[in-house]
């Protein structure tokens, strides 16, 4: 197989180069080498599973008629290639595959098994990088995959400046828009949400995030960001929540961060994000005096800042709580419970309502 390249001058030990071709031709001259262990528990490859939920997603994209992906793969050889220089830097690259495929994917797997899905001629970027030895492409492996990537925070806050993203980012997109604009604009959480564009604030904007697409999902907001206006609503109904929150607890949250407070903590922002759901559906909470009512239970019975949580038979120090999934369904569930057995208490608390048209005795 033979492919004109374009080389660049990088390092004397390697040869680097670039060249067009499509998944069907990759795959002819390269292999994905997935890692694993013999019964000896001796390690071959270095790929890592196919991660299908992945490659789906990037098929999806690459469908549209409008897809590119500049992103190259890269695959290593060993041997098996032959470079012809020519001029003006490039070079004539010939692969021999006569006793199978000399090439070894190191960067861009799960692009190629998303590519070979494709029902059209689609070609991409290979980039070429021939080494001495297999103990030097290990390295080389290690190395183009240990950089560090984009933080999920900032790609996250990029996501609503982008169209026509798959299902699951499209979520987090609307989500990402409806917390950025919680810490932007006039709201309770104006300043407090932690942001690359607001890296001086306290509570993760991932857990904010994690909130809201609950709640877009399956809670309160499911209905409001359908009607006029909806995501406006959103965000207001998030405010007037958490200012509700401000006034029941001001000491435990006003100058804490979730060092020192496990009320801005992520475990308790989730945890919360619950009670909202709960007083908005049970109590049909929208108001801040709405919420506030529905907050007064919890009061003298949290340990935001000091003392103990008593869960029933388990009693945790107030920072003993952690942003795992265990501790957030503890909390969840603990002041969930508080909430739900306050409103059943005022319901039959509540004044029956008269009777109309009884006939008279």
């Amino acid at each position: 197989m033979t492919y004109l390249a374009v080389c660049a001058r990088q390092s004397d030990e390697h040869q680097v180069l670039t060249f067009a071709a499509t998944a069907g031709d990759i795959l002819r001259f390269a292999t994905i080498d997935r890692i694993g262990r013999s019964a000896q528990g001796v390690l071959s490859g270095f790929q890592r599973p196919q991660v299908a939920a992945h490659i789906r997603e990037i098929r999806d994209y690459l469908e549209k008629p409008n897809a590119v992906l500049p992103n190259p793969i890269v695959v290593a050889f060993i041997q098996g290639v032959t470079v012809e220089a020519r001029e003006e830097g490039s070079a004539r690259l010939q692969i021999d595959v006569s006793s199978g495929a000399p090439g070894l994917v190191v960067d861009g797997q799960q692009r190629l098994s998303a590519l070979t899905e494709l029902d059209r001629d689609f070609q991409v970027f290979v980039s070429a990088l021939i080494c001495r030895d297999e103990a030097e492409l290990r390295r080389q492996f290690v190395l183009i995959n240990n950089t560090k990537p984009l933080p999920k925070s900032l790609i996250y806050e990029l996501l609503p400046s982008v169209d026509d993203l798959p299902p699951r980012l499209s979520r987090r997109s609307a989500a990402a828009e409806i917390t950025a604009r919680l810490n932007y604009e006039n709201t309770a959480l104006k300043g407090y949400i932690k942001q690359h564009t607001m890296p001086e604030g306290s509570i993760a904007d991932t857990v904010v995030q994690k909130v809201v697409m609950e709640s877009l999902s399956n809670g309160v907001m499911r209905e409001l960001v359908r009607m006029p206006k909806g995501e406006d609503r959103c965000v207001k109904i998030v405010s007037n929540f958490f200012d509700a929150v401000k006034r029941v607890f001001p000491l435990d949250w006003h100058g804490h961060k979730p060092a020192t407070s496990r009320l801005l903590h992520g475990a308790g922002i989730q945890a919360l994000g619950d009670v909202m759901e709960v007083l908005a559906q049970r109590a049909d909470a929208r108001s801040i005096d709405d919420f506030e009512e529905g907050l007064a239970c919890l009061k003298g019975r949290t340990a935001w800042t000091s003392g103990e949580w008593h869960f029933g038979d388990e009693v945790r120090r107030w920072n003993g709580l952690q942003n795992i999934n265990r501790d957030v369904a503890l909390l969840k569930h603990y002041l969930v419970g508080v909430v739900k057995a306050d409103l059943r208490r005022r319901a039959k608390a509540a004044p029956a309502p008269l009777l109309d048209g009884l006939p008279d005795a």
